[in-house]
């Protein structure tokens, strides 16, 4: 009787003991996703939804205050668990000057800021390089190289990440047709204009647009081995009207040619068939290329029924216009197969951009932003413009949209879905890094956040004209007269 008694007190232990453990094991899975929606436990046991705040600084280590709060242990880099709604971030570090913005932090969802960058209040100074005769100058994309352009077949390659800038001779004696040169001379007189000059991602080539009277020539500039170098509109006998890097080596390029898009296969010097026709603008990302076409040149491809479907789903009852331009993708690892995005009476301006681990096409029609999520017709933001913008840039992270038309700006900032204007002091402007705006004005550089936020001034006597660019994340460099001058940003 008595190993019956001890056996049903077991049982019934074990049967408890089990019970206790499942609730456990739900209250933590409840608990958990209450906190993953962003629900926390807060003052007076209250509870309330809250998201994340991530927050990094160039350099690390400053001192982080939250609605003028600072605890000791706080610094960059760093995440904090806020409560929903507007908080004010100020970032503080001994000897650097401060940076501080509004943020809305959203129920469950981290909101990052990781690109705030505090200078030296005293700041080092020297000359590192002196040319006369220069009249342009451009930084590679990682920021440690200068092309000095001069009127002289002679440019100079200046490596800048080093202690030390001593150039390089670039010869463009033989690359260009508008070249004045002495007969036995090796160094010439450059007598045409530069309109542009491009750095390709492996940072180093530089496609150069040049102009002699009415004679445009685009050449590719290897500057690692110059003996590589192409005259583009040579070898092909053309007259291109645009000419881009579609990979990061530069073996292959894409030019438009009569207003037909087409391919350059650098290595083997040839040239593909028409791609795409009657091409109004484009952009190239990755295998992508998006553009804008002309309607009637729309019959050469075949679309399928799913997109013309589209596209009559776009003619609405109070727009029954016949489109006359077309947007849409082709991928090269597939020349064939071309996806319709829109249609307008107007040339669309559309770009592919990624955020994080997402990919977004953003089309600018006219006064209206469109940012759609790629292979789909998800939109994730749509907006009115304040005017019609005549620059755009997408930062090399895809976490803004910059639209510029002379000193007024829109950003579109990815993180917060929020569309912001302000005004830059100048005209004259340029990018210090991936998220800083800078402008020269009356020899005084400003800089700001891409949104237009945490106005500085920073060194005086510098020329405008010339580029300003932040190196190794330790020093400034700027134009002062004809002499290149570093200055010491952090220690």
């Amino acid at each position: 009787m008595d190993s019956e008694k001890r056996a049903r007190r077991q049982s019934i232990r074990l049967i408890i003991s089990e019970t206790v453990m499942v609730l456990a094991v739900v209250a933590m899975v409840v608990i958990l996703a209450f906190l993953v929606s962003g629900y926390w436990l807060g003052s007076g046991f209250r509870v309330e939804r809250q998201g994340m705040l991530q927050i990094g600084s160039m350099p690390i280590g400053a001192t982080v205050a939250v609605d003028g709060e600072a605890p000791w242990y706080q610094r960059t880099n760093t995440s904090k668990v806020l409560t929903s709604g507007e908080h004010t971030v100020s970032l503080t570090k001994d000897g650097y000057d401060s940076w501080s913005r509004t943020v809305n932090i959203r129920d469950g969802l981290l909101y990052r800021v990781n690109y705030p960058r505090l200078f030296l209040l005293e700041r080092e100074k020297e000359t590192v390089y002196s040319s006369p005769a220069t009249t342009l100058a451009v930084v590679s994309p990682d920021h440690r190289w200068m092309l000095v352009v001069n009127n002289t077949t002679a440019w100079r390659l200046l490596n800048l990440s080093n202690d030390k800038v001593e150039p390089k001779i670039i010869s463009v004696a033989t690359l260009f047709e508008s070249v004045s040169m002495a007969s036995g001379a090796t160094t010439g007189l450059f007598t045409g204009e530069i309109l542009e000059l491009n750095w390709s991602e492996d940072n180093e080539h530089i496609l150069v647009k040049s102009r002699l009277d009415e004679k445009v020539e685009w050449v590719l500039l290897n500057v690692k081995n110059l003996s590589e170098s192409i005259n583009i509109t040579r070898q092909f006998a053309t007259i291109f009207e645009d000419v881009r890097f579609f990979d990061s080596s530069a073996s292959t390029l894409i030019a438009i040619k009569d207003s037909n898009l087409h391919r350059i296969d650098v290595s083997g010097r040839q040239i593909s068939a028409v791609l795409i026709e009657g091409i109004q603008n484009f952009d190239v990302f990755g295998s992508d290329i998006i553009f804008t076409a002309a309607i009637d040149s729309k019959s050469t491809y075949d679309f399928s029924d799913e997109m013309l479907k589209r596209e009559d789903e776009l003619l609405t009852e109070e727009r029954m216009v016949t489109p006359n331009y077309y947007t849409g993708i082709v991928k090269f690892n597939d020349v064939e197969r071309i996806n319709h995005i829109t249609s307008s009476e107007e040339p669309i301006r559309a770009f592919i951009s990624r955020f994080y681990n997402e990919k977004y096409i953003t089309i600018i029609n006219d006064t209206m932003i469109t940012v759609y999520k790629y292979g789909g017709a998800e939109t994730v933001f749509e907006s009115a413009l304040s005017f019609n913008p005549d620059n755009i840039k997408v930062s090399y992270d895809g976490s803004f949209v910059f639209m510029r038309s002379g000193d007024r700006v829109m950003t579109l900032d990815m993180e917060a879905l929020e569309l912001c204007n302000w005004v830059l002091d100048t005209e004259n402007f340029g990018w210090l890094d991936g998220h800083i705006v800078y402008s020269v004005k009356d020899g005084t550089i400003i800089v700001y956040d891409f949104d237009g936020m945490n106005r500085r001034m920073l060194s005086n006597n510098v020329s405008a004209h010339f580029p300003v660019t932040i190196v190794e994340n330790r020093w400034l460099y700027y134009f002062s007269d004809d002499k290149l001058i570093r200055e010491i940003i952090a220690q």
